[in-house]
């Protein structure tokens, strides 16, 4: 059974060193990307400070988003690709970083506690599957070093799992 150790969250980059060695032995010799998706998110939930949301949308069409695993409260199921901070990772294809989530336009408010916001797409050979979603209800939580470390989480996850994704 895997039990993730603790980590010292002073030094971020490595942090997400740390946090991508503990992520590769929880989904060694694992495929299923709902399974790979339910861990990471409780990986990510439990080990990185300040969170209140953690989780995955998946692309189940050109234009939809659906709600993967998380930890966190009840989140939206749907999103338009364009819409939100998800929905606009997918249309724009990068990662976002939000200091202050009440100063975007078209930011969708799942949970009201929530003030900033990481979403990092994943993406397999050009396409892509969906998203890793964090929230915080500190504004400014994240930054550069979280977005770098996150991405090297979405491409290990998308390394780690079926390449037919969830269905």
């Amino acid at each position: 059974m895997f039990e993730a150790s603790r980590i010292d969250s002073a030094d971020k980059p490595a942090f997400y060193r740390e946090l991508a060695a503990q992520m590769e032995a929880l989904l060694a010799g694992e495929s299923d990307a709902i399974a790979n998706a339910a861990n990471v998110s409780a990986l990510i939930f439990h080990t990185m400070a300040k969170l209140n949301w953690a989780g995955f949308y998946f692309l189940r069409s050109p234009q939809e988003l659906v709600v993967g695993p998380f930890l966190g409260k009840p989140a939206c199921v749907r999103i338009a690709v364009g819409r939100g901070v998800c929905g606009t990772a997918v249309a724009e294809r990068r990662s976002i970083v939000v200091e202050d989530v009440t100063k975007i336009e078209n930011h969708i408010f799942c949970d009201p506690e929530s003030r900033s916001e990481l979403v990092v797409p994943l993406i397999r050979h050009g396409e892509i599957l969906g998203v890793i979603d964090l929230d915080s209800p500190v504004p400014g939580r994240f930054d550069e070093d979280d977005r770098q470390g996150v991405e090297r989480l979405a491409a290990l996850y998308v390394a780690a799992s079926a390449p037919e994704g969830p269905r």
